[in-house]
């Protein structure tokens, strides 16, 4: 897949706050070394206009002194560089095989009409591959959070309240704790022994190696 960089019209310049941090970001670096910061660079441009632009690079370059190719090569090479403009929410859908058997056809459904209903401009819809939550099937990457355990129903939940203004926590939508079963824990669960102490025990059968 090539990807290409695409000028935005304006000149790029980092903010004052970003060049500070950029600045030090380099010193952690042997002296000659600077094109090791590239990634940060592009990182911290996207997160100052939301997308990296040719000038974008362009600026780079000139400011860490190396030329305009070698981040060009990174930036086409990394798909959490966003070479477009994106919206508001920039909703990251794994379709990945874990994800697909779990139900993320109807995902991909809920965002690809979310950003029909409300525009680009609010909700850009991107089909990505494993973003390496797979116990959590299906996901969702929005901007820098992840959603998981979705369905389309939840999904178009999540994406009606960010469209209204509403905050939705990040996790799982079904209240599961980080990567736990569905069902709840299964081993190291509180139970009373036979003198009426709490223990830590588990729930899980032993298993028959000779099966």
């Amino acid at each position: 897949m090539k990807r290409r960089l695409q000028k935005s019209g304006q000149g790029f310049v980092f903010s004052k706050e970003n060049e500070k941090h950029l600045k030090a970001v380099i010193k952690k670096y042997p002296k000659g070394r600077a094109q090791s910061a590239i990634k940060e660079c592009l990182y911290t441009a996207q997160r100052q206009i939301g997308w990296v632009s040719q000038e974008a690079v362009e600026t780079i370059a000139t400011f860490l002194d190396i030329a305009p190719i070698h981040v060009y090569e990174v930036a086409t090479f990394y798909t959490m560089f966003h070479l477009a403009p994106v919206g508001k929410f920039h909703l990251q859908v794994c379709t990945t095989t874990p994800c697909w058997l779990r139900g993320s056809d109807g995902v991909l459904k809920a965002c690809e009409k979310a950003s029909a209903t409300h525009g680009e401009g609010v909700f850009t819809t991107t089909e990505v591959e494993c973003l390496g939550a797979c116990a959590n099937a299906p996901i969702v990457q929005i901007n820098e959070d992840y959603y998981e355990d979705l369905n389309e129903a939840s999904m178009t939940s999540v994406l009606e309240d960010l469209a209204a203004g509403k905050s939705r926590s990040p996790g799982s939508v079904i209240g599961r704790q980080y990567a736990a079963p569905e069902g709840g824990s299964t081993v190291l669960v509180k139970e009373k022994d036979p003198d009426n102490k709490t223990v830590e025990t588990s729930k899980s059968e032993p298993v028959d190696v000779a099966r």
